[in-house]
């Protein structure tokens, strides 16, 4: 039968214990990460979600207690009072590695299975299995670490839009259905049957009504359903910050975004980043990367090659040439997408067509041979073909199929 904790209570967590503490009797709990026994020594590495501790059992310690500690094996859930004591040879790989615990007293107040995986920091276990047995995997410290920062920055978002002067007000959940970019999750009303809610794609209604009501400063950290397919970034159930602003202009928003991007890093990460941000409007993100969210840390930028190349006789850059422009097929940084001379065409929320203007790209004649520059001209460029035409000796095409 497990043990209660009755008339024990958590002084320490495993990874607060030091060398400050030696000396002093304290109390910790959690599970039971390994277990070696050397006969009249034992050894227990004691986890939680701040660190490990090292639990020490010897030839001097009470039988009863000896005993319990044999029995422990992984994941079993522990609680001991003991004396801290300097190690003798000190772990250091471990934040603690400089003491232990000796235990006079020990408590089992769980057993466990044997689990189906190792409960370790680094894994090669099947994603699949982790997944289903997500309240263990969800004991590794990564996975804890992840969720504490989030938390973490939460808080500190939080704080920052406090200071800001923003109220923050919660919006329904289960609201009528608005034209969005998604399709809505719908929830059956028992009382008005027949009806349904819908869940919220993002809470844009309700701040328009906010404003107008006067609260000119508001924020919320919102939840989110969107039916659409998984993408990178996105999934059906997520939360964003969503805020508005009333009486403020562009400079007033971006200034205000740069005070939280700055507030934000160095409160929770701890890394303080320079202001004033850079900008670019869009006409230069699509020109210089192809892409309106630019990763800048590599420097991938487009170059327009059009004068090296204006008395070149290769077809590909005469129609280039004719087109005005060279630009990139296959950027790394851009999805895989057609983009045409004349922009394109997509169907805006009333249904209507509309243009999206985009920079003049050449789109390199019917074979689309892909051309791609980086950084420098053409000498660090590619020049690519999808389907190579064979080479005679002299260097002419062999094949000129169209």
């Amino acid at each position: 039968m497990a043990d209660l904790m009755t008339g024990m209570k958590r002084t320490h967590y495993c990874g607060e214990v030091s060398a400050a503490d030696a000396g002093h009797e304290v109390v910790v709990g959690g599970f039971t990460n390994r277990a070696r026994d050397k006969g009249e020594l034992v050894f227990i590495d004691l986890r939680d979600r701040t660190g490990i501790v090292q639990l020490v059992f010897d030839d001097t310690t009470d039988r009863s207690v000896m005993s319990k500690a044999k029995e422990a094996r992984s994941e079993y859930v522990l609680m001991a009072r003991g004396t801290v004591r300097m190690r003798e040879a000190p772990n250091p790989e471990l934040p603690t590695g400089d003491v232990e615990i000796y235990v006079t007293e020990l408590r089992i107040l769980a057993k466990a299975q044997t689990p189906p995986f190792h409960i370790t920091d680094e894994t090669d276990t099947n994603e699949e299995l982790r997944l289903r047995y997500r309240y263990l995997d969800l004991r590794r410290r990564k996975l804890q670490q992840n969720l504490i920062k989030r938390a973490k920055i939460t808080a500190v978002a939080h704080e920052f839009f406090a200071n800001e002067g923003f109220i923050e007000i919660d919006t329904p959940m289960m609201i009528k259905s608005t034209p969005e970019g998604a399709r809505d999750y719908v929830v059956p009303s028992r009382v008005h049957k027949g009806s349904f809610y819908a869940l919220p794609q993002s809470p844009q209604m309700y701040k328009q009504l906010l404003m107008i009501a006067g609260f000119d400063k508001y924020v919320q950290f919102a939840r989110c359903f969107r039916d659409e397919d998984l993408r990178a970034d996105r999934q059906p159930e997520f939360t964003q910050i969503d805020l508005e602003m009333s009486f403020v202009d562009m400079e007033d928003i971006l200034a205000m975004g740069e005070r939280f991007v700055h507030f934000l890093m160095e409160k929770a990460m701890g890394v303080e980043i320079p202001t004033p941000l850079p900008r670019l409007t869009y006409q230069e993100s699509m020109e210089r990367y192809g892409t309106d969210k630019p990763d800048i840390r590599y420097g991938m930028e487009i170059q327009d090659i059009s004068d090296l190349v204006k008395d070149s006789s290769f077809g590909v850059f005469r129609r280039c040439r004719r087109k005005r422009r060279f630009g990139p097929r296959h950027h790394p940084q851009r999805r895989r997408r057609h983009l045409h001379p004349q922009g394109d065409r997509q169907a805006d929320r009333t249904g209507e067509g509309h243009r999206r203007q985009r920079p003049r790209l050449c789109p390199l004649g019917g074979r689309e041979a892909q051309l791609l520059v980086c950084e420098v001209l053409l000498g660090r460029g590619a020049l690519r073909h999808p389907r190579p035409p064979r080479l005679r000796e002299g260097g002419r095409f062999a094949d000129r199929r169209r």
